[in-house]
């Protein structure tokens, strides 16, 4: 008897924390509610923060995600992207929860919810506690990496919960926004911006310049700004997991084909040694004939 009146007890206990949880996160619902109306946002104003949020070169160079589909190319707003819009159109609660977590899985929701409007969209996912690693599926154990693994997929879903909520036509704007600044951006020359793009395509994923420009079909010094734009689109693609560089790199590139200024230093170097050579053979003189002594 004793035994069944303590487990009595501490049921009793869990639902009255239970009762109280779910009660206090009710009364933040409403409170997130009440103040969404006695404030409403000013859609002019969130816009123009939206807009003067691309303005900088540090957004617009993240805001657009690209990768292969079906021999065409996709690309659309990036996280970065969606998150800014929705830190500026304002009175939006958006997200990811871990709602269980079983073993070598973990169901989780991403959501975004409008709170003037009542427009909510969430999605439901099931993320497993594996990773592939050099071709082999790595289970993991580590709670920090199965938490990285979980916000790293609900990233996305966020992404699209946020894209459904707020209008397409201020998405559009905020797009070719960052799209005008990247090709108006004045830091450095065209050329410094090209080799720097190529810098972190090899320092981050060992791409070759050969490589890229196997993919566009020309050599980097022909590279416009739109050529620009493209290489960041993949390289952001390729950071956020949409696509990886097989999709868009052969790594055989460049492997079979020596460069030119090695056979420039080899033609430069044959050149100098014939040269020398027949210096050579020209300084080369025969001896002096002794002058012969005369005795008168």
């Amino acid at each position: 008897m004793s035994e069944l009146s303590m487990q009595f007890q501490q049921n009793q206990q869990g639902g009255v924390l239970g009762q109280a949880t779910a009660s206090r996160e009710m009364e933040e619902v409403k409170g997130a509610i009440f103040l969404a109306k006695q404030f409403p946002r000013n859609i002019f104003q969130a816009e123009q923060r939206i807009l003067d949020s691309c303005k900088r070169s540090s957004l617009a160079e993240v805001a657009m995600y690209q990768y292969p589909r079906g021999g065409t190319k996709v690309s659309g707003p990036s996280i970065r992207l969606a998150e800014v819009l929705a830190q500026n159109w304002g009175n939006l609660s958006f997200g990811v929860k871990e709602l269980e977590q079983r073993e070598g899985e973990s169901v989780a929701m991403a959501y975004a919810w409008d709170l003037e409007t009542n427009v909510r969209q969430e999605k439901v996912f099931t993320v497993k506690h594996s990773r592939q690693a050099k071709g082999n599926l790595q289970k993991l154990t580590d709670p920090r990496d199965i938490y990285e693994l979980v916000a790293s997929s609900g990233a996305r879903r966020v992404r699209a919960c946020v894209l459904g909520i707020i209008p397409g036509d201020i998405v559009d704007k905020a797009v070719a926004e960052c799209e005008q600044t990247l090709k108006g951006n004045n830091k450095g020359p065209l050329k410094d911006r090209i080799a720097n793009a190529l810098k972190a395509f090899k320092e981050q994923y060992r791409v070759t310049q050969e490589m890229v420009e196997a993919k566009f079909g020309y050599n980097a010094e022909s590279f416009t700004e739109y050529d620009y734009l493209e290489l960041i689109k993949i390289f952001n693609s390729v950071k956020d997991g949409m696509s990886k560089v097989e999709d868009w790199f052969n790594k055989d590139a460049g492997k079979n084909k020596s460069s030119e200024l090695g056979e420039a230093f080899t033609k430069d170097s044959s050149k100098e040694a014939t040269v020398n050579g027949d210096a050579n053979k020209a300084t080369e003189t025969p001896p002096a004939e002794q002058p012969e002594l005369s005795l008168d």
